[in-house]
């Protein structure tokens, strides 16, 4: 497509942030929402930006996640209000597996407050911050770990995993694809979260709503294995279908309500 001088200022602000909702992009841009969105829509449909519910982001390869530090940023708002939603459903006194992610990593600070918590993570950063929290004691798998984002993965993580049996598994994901499939991009990280998945009680998925309809190389599970799923928005469709076929319980988490 031939783009016009604001269109691709456009994608510069969004490739600049990783990510934008449409009222950022049209205070950047000095143009109204209507504009945004029309050119949003263009870009979208030429493959150039990948849109979630409120905004769009960067498109990413099915082969290669995107920089643990801007996944910090992407749709930092709803990560943050699904982290307060886990945290206010999670008891005190319980046993908790915890994966690799920067939706994790936000429950875990909202943790802190917690008493009498067993965390097993093969996350390095939910351990330290966790760490901070005197009432909580946290195991750390054994492994490799991955320069990029501290994850530890591979066989000997994987080995770890298996001696235990915890309440409750909070797991991220990469992507959830229109067919009910979890997917993520490393096959090391999948086998660790497979195998949490196995050995807990509950299962609870934290995905914001970038995550829906993104696609992911590695099969890590379906929709099937999971209890409850926290987001911050409606899912599109065909999910709500798909959720409630699953049994799946679907807790919607208001951005707004985050203090800021």
């Amino acid at each position: 497509m031939n783009s016009n001088p604001r269109q691709l200022r456009l994608l510069d602000v969004v490739r600049l942030r990783g990510s934008a909702s449409v009222e950022e992009l049209s205070k950047a841009l000095g143009v109204t929402l209507q504009t945004v969105r029309r050119d949003v829509q263009r870009l979208a449909d030429a493959g150039l930006l990948a849109r979630f519910h409120g905004g769009v982001r960067v498109p990413t390869s099915t082969t290669e996640n995107i920089a643990h530090q801007q996944r910090e940023t992407l749709n930092a708002s709803g990560k943050a209000a699904i982290a307060r939603a886990v945290a206010a459903a999670v008891p005190n006194d319980c046993s908790l597996m915890i994966n690799i992610g920067t939706t994790t990593e936000a429950v875990a600070r909202e943790l802190r407050g917690h008493k009498g918590l067993r965390v097993i993570t093969n996350n390095l950063n939910v351990a330290s911050i966790l760490c901070a929290n005197p009432d909580c004691e946290v195991i750390v798998a054994g492994g490799m770990v991955r320069h990029r984002d501290h994850a530890i993965v591979g066989e000997a993580a994987v080995d770890f995993v298996r001696q235990f049996k915890v309440d409750i598994a909070l797991i991220g994901v990469s992507g959830i694809e229109s067919d009910g499939s979890l997917r993520d991009f490393d096959y090391r990280e999948v086998k660790v979260a497979q195998t949490i998945i196995e050995h807990s009680r509950e299962v609870w998925l934290l995905a914001d709503s970038s995550k829906f309809h993104r696609p992911a190389m590695v099969h890590l599970a379906t929709l099937g294995q999971i209890d409850r799923i926290f987001t911050d928005a409606p899912p599109p469709d065909p999910f709500p279908v798909l959720l409630a076929e699953a049994g799946v319980r679907c807790e919607i988490a208001d951005p707004a309500s985050v203090p800021r």
